[in-house]
C-alpha cells in the first residue's frame, strides 16, 4: 500500500499505537487488536483498511481495494477447523464497511463542521488474555482524525464520550442495544477465538530470536545509537550502561516498532558529548527479553561505530513494516448496531 501504511500508523489515536505493537512485560500475556480505519482524500491508501494484530504479528488482512480477508500467517488458515464460515462472514464485513465508513466520515464531518481535507475514522477492539490466570482485558475504542470520539466502558456497561459530537452517536448506540451485542461479540473473539489463534500459532508466537545489535553515529558529536533488529517476541529492552550500572541521564529510547518479516527492531541513543573519549569503552548496550535472565550486551567500541560515511548494512536500514487491513471475527450484528454513527 505504500507510503500510505506509514500514515495509517501515525493517525491512530490516544494509546492505540503503543497497544497495537506493545505487549505486556509478561509473554504469558497474549494481545489481540483489530483496526478498522476509514479515510476520505488521502492519496495512495485505501479507503477502508482493517488489520488485526496478535502479539505484534499481522495474522489477517482486508481492505476496500482487495475486498477479502486474508490470512497473513499460514498457521491462520487452521481457523476453518472452528469456524468453518470464518473467510466468507469476515470478507462480507469487510465489503460492508466500505460504504458504513464512508458514512461515518461524513456523519461526523458535518458535527465538527467541517467539509473538505483528509479525515480518517477509526475502530479499535483488542483484548489481552494472561493464560496463566485466565484473565481477560477488553478495549472497544472510536477515533475520528487520530483523536478520542467515544469508548465503551465495559466494567460499567456504558458509552463514555469523549467529544461533545459524540453524544448523538452515544443515543443511538442507547437505544439500539448495543452494548450487549458488544458482549456477544467480545465473547466469540476474546474468550474463544484468541485462544485458538494462539493455538493455532503455538509454536510462532512462543518462539525467541536474538536481535543484530549495530552502533551509529550520524555525525563525530552526535550522540551515538545502538540499534537492534530482527528480535521476537516484542517484550523487550534496550538499555545503556556505565561500569554494570544502568545509564538514565542523557538518554533517549526509541520505540519498539515492526519490521516486515515478524521480527521488531528498537534503538536507545546516548549522548556523550560530555563523556572523554577514554571513558567511552565503559559504556555498553544492554539487549534483554523479559522473562530471560540472560543479558546481550554490546561494548561501545569506537572503532565499531557505523557514521554516515559508512554504509550501514542493509538489515540495519530495513524500514518499518507495511501493516495490512486486518480483521477478526466481527458479528454482523454488532457491526450493524455500531456501525453508523
Amino acid at each position: 500500500m505504500g507510503d500510505g501504511s506509514s500514515l495509517f500508523l501515525t493517525l491512530i489515536p490516544w494509546n492505540v499505537s503503543s497497544v497495537m505493537f506493545t505487549l505486556f512485560l509478561l509473554i504469558m500475556i497474549h494481545a489481540l487488536r483489530v483496526l478498522r480505519t476509514s479515510s476520505s482524500q488521502v492519496p495512495n491508501f485505501p479507503e477502508f483498511v482493517s488489520v488485526g494484530v496478535l502479539n505484534g504479528l499481522e495474522i489477517l488482512h482486508c481492505d476496500s481495494e482487495i475486498r477479502r480477508t486474508e490470512p497473513k500467517q499460514e498457521w491462520m488458515k487452521r481457523v476453518t477447523e472452528d469456524d468453518p464460515n470464518f473467510w466468507y462472514w469476515t470478507t462480507r464485513l469487510c465489503v460492508d464497511s466500505v460504504q458504513t465508513g464512508k458514512e461515518n466520515i461524513e456523519k461526523v464531518k458535518r458535527r465538527f463542521n467541517q467539509t473538505e481535507g483528509v479525515h480518517m475514522w477509526q475502530w479499535m477492539f483488542g483484548c489481552d488474555w494472561d493464560d496463566e490466570t485466565d484473565d481477560i482485558t477488553v478495549y472497544l475504542q472510536y477515533a475520528f482524525d487520530g483523536e478520542d470520539f467515544i469508548y465503551l466502558n465495559l466494567s460499567t456497561e456504558s458509552w463514555v464520550v469523549v467529544k461533545p459530537e459524540a453524544l448523538i452517536t452515544k443515543e443511538k448506540w442507547v437505544k439500539s442495544g448495543a452494548i450487549q451485542l458488544a458482549k456477544q461479540y467480545i465473547h466469540k473473539v476474546c474468550t474463544v477465538g484468541l485462544k485458538n489463534y494462539v493455538r493455532y500459532g503455538e509454536k510462532t508466537l512462543k518462539r525467541t530470536e536474538l536481535p543484530l545489535v549495530a552502533l551509529l553515529q550520524k555525525s563525530s558529536s552526535a550522540p551515538v545509537t545502538c540499534h537492534a533488529t530482527g528480535f521476537y517476541p516484542d517484550t523487550a529492552r534496550l538499555f545503556w550502561t556505565k561500569d554494570g550500572h544502568e545509564v538514565l541521564e542523557d538518554v533517549d529510547p526509541g520505540e519498539i516498532l515492526p519490521n516486515g518479516d515478524g521480527t521488531f527492531q528498537t534503538s536507545v541513543s546516548l549522548d556523550l558529548s560530555s563523556v572523554p573519549s577514554k571513558d567511552w569503552d565503559r559504556h555498553h548496550c544492554v539487549f534483554q527479553l523479559f522473562g530471560d535472565k540472560n543479558k546481550h550486551v554490546t561494548r561501545l567500541d569506537q572503532s565499531k561505530i557505523r557514521t554516515n560515511g559508512k554504509n550501514p548494512p542493509t538489515s540495519i536500514i530495513t524500514a518499518v513494516v507495511v501493516v495490512g487491513l486486518i480483521i477478526i471475527i466481527i458479528a454482523a450484528a454488532l457491526t450493524s448496531k455500531t456501525s453508523t454513527v
